[in-house]
């Protein structure tokens, strides 16, 4: 029994050496692995960390883009909103002169925000000058241009020069501030003023240094909406005003139809005495051309196929309309109104107006036509009627270049039984690079009276130009 034991204890002490060092194996095996494997959760949380960081980067680049994209969206669509409004002015000249130029885009911050007897008016919508990125985003637009001109006059005793400021489109700036308040409604304000020192319509042979003109055009607030049409309130353009002078000639700045701009504050002399009358060219030519700009609310319909309508109510218990259409097509582009006021003075009943324009595109041909009558209680109406053959073409790189040769008669002015006539030729050349134009006109008045004193006629040549900003 003794030796047995002994044997089976002999045995059993290698196995459990070996035993031992497979243990000892494993758990340096297994440390080694646990070693690795801290190693790799250390490379995992790196990884995780910089994933977040990506991904920070990535959601913050996002919004970013976001943000860019709904500012470029505005843009987009405020510019798109200004070029539909320059081509309607294109498609519907509702004035004889081209809108005055745009200047650059300069960025402001929203807390600093803020288009007369010329037929020349700003664009409703013009071009931004100063912008904020907000919600509530408001565009500046600053505008306007300086029209200078010499007259010299043979009013049948001599020739006098006078230096003035061309009264057919005075100088003048304007502040144009327009919000977007919805994808269809505009918010929109204009102040505009004359600063027009020595108006050609106001000098005479009495005062050919007259006092500086510095008035308010304009100061008007408007809701623009292409579904539902635009509302005026304020002092501006009324319904009828410059629907008698409609024209597509390109000579309107020194010729159109309210002749008595260029020198309209001259005074007749009377024939063989060479005496001074009290009657002026201004008293002896009309237009009629609508009820001026007044102290007004004044709606305007949306276009429906090239046509539309306005009407005001104006200060004094005065009240006008007109309808308004504009084209173009087989070569030809046209524009036209009519109106109808109300104009609430003394021995005057109803005033109408109209006129129309057409220019071949090719041969840049053009006819222009008005008409104008003022119903009175007590003596002939008066009317006056006045026609315009055009050509206007690109004959210098530098713009175009105009010409035009116009005739009007009036009737009953002053009196009921004068008639008055006039004739003109107008050239203007074009500097688009410049926003310039330089012009020259002939112009002969003459006023055929029954009674006297009869009168002499009065030339006048007149050189200018005009420069937009």
């Amino acid at each position: 029994m003794v030796v047995v034991g002994l044997t089976l204890h002999i045995v059993a002490v290698p196995a459990l050496a070996r035993a031992d060092a497979d243990v000892s194996e494993l758990q340096r095996i297994i440390a080694q692995q646990q070693r690795q494997l801290e190693a790799q959760q250390k490379q995992l949380d790196a990884q995780r960390e910089m994933l977040e960081q990506i991904q920070a980067q990535t959601q913050a680049l996002v919004e970013g883009a976001a943000k860019e994209v709904d500012q470029l969206e505005r843009r987009v669509a405020d510019q798109q909103q200004q070029l539909t409004s320059l081509q309607s002015r294109v498609s519907d000249p509702t004035r004889p002169s081209l809108p005055p130029r745009q200047p650059m885009t300069v960025k402001s911050s929203p807390s600093n925000t803020t288009a007369s007897a010329s037929p020349v008016a700003a664009p409703t919508a013009p071009e931004k000058v100063v912008a904020s990125d907000g919600p509530q985003a408001v565009k500046l637009a600053i505008s306007g241009h300086v029209n200078r001109m010499i007259n010299f006059v043979n009013d049948g005793s001599g020739t006098e020069t006078y230096f003035v400021d061309n009264d057919n489109s005075e100088s003048q700036v304007r502040f144009v501030g327009t919000a977007k308040a919805t994808d269809d409604l505009e918010i929109g304000a204009t102040i505009e003023l004359s600063i027009a020192p020595n108006k050609s319509g106001n000098v005479d042979q009495l005062d050919q240094d007259t006092n500086n003109i510095f008035d308010q055009r304009k100061a008007e607030l408007t809701l623009d909406s292409a579904g539902f049409g635009k509302l005026w309130l304020g002092k501006g353009n009324t319904a009828s005003y410059t629907s008698a002078s409609v024209d597509l000639s390109g000579t309107a700045v020194i010729a159109y139809s309210t002749i008595v701009d260029t020198a309209g504050g001259l005074f007749f002399r009377e024939r063989g005495s060479g005496e001074l009358t009290d009657v002026r060219i201004g008293n002896a030519f009309s237009a009629f051309d609508g009820l001026n700009r007044r102290n007004r609310i004044r709606y305007d319909s949306p276009k429906f196929a090239g046509f539309h309508v306005r009407t005001s109510a104006i200060s004094d218990q005065r009240y006008d309309g007109s309808l308004w259409w504009s084209g173009q097509g087989y070569g030809f582009k046209a524009a036209g109104a009519a109106a109808v006021g109300y104009p609430n003075e003394d021995g005057t009943k109803l005033q109408y107006d109209g006129s129309f324009s057409a220019l071949h595109q090719n041969t840049g041909l053009n006819l222009t036509f008005s008409a104008g009558l003022l119903e009175n209680k007590e003596q002939k109406n008066q009317q006056n009627t006045y026609v315009k053959l055009g050509w206007r073409k690109g004959l210098l790189p530098v713009g175009d270049t105009a010409f035009g040769v116009d005739y009007t008669k009036g009737r009953s002015l002053p009196t009921e039984t004068d008639t008055s006539e006039s004739f003109g030729f107008a050239a203007v050349q074009n500097f688009d690079r410049f926003g310039t134009e330089l012009y020259a006109l002939y112009r002969h008045h003459a006023l055929d009276r029954t009674q006297d004193p009869k009168v002499d006629d009065i030339d006048v040549v007149a050189v200018g130009a005009r420069v937009k900003f």
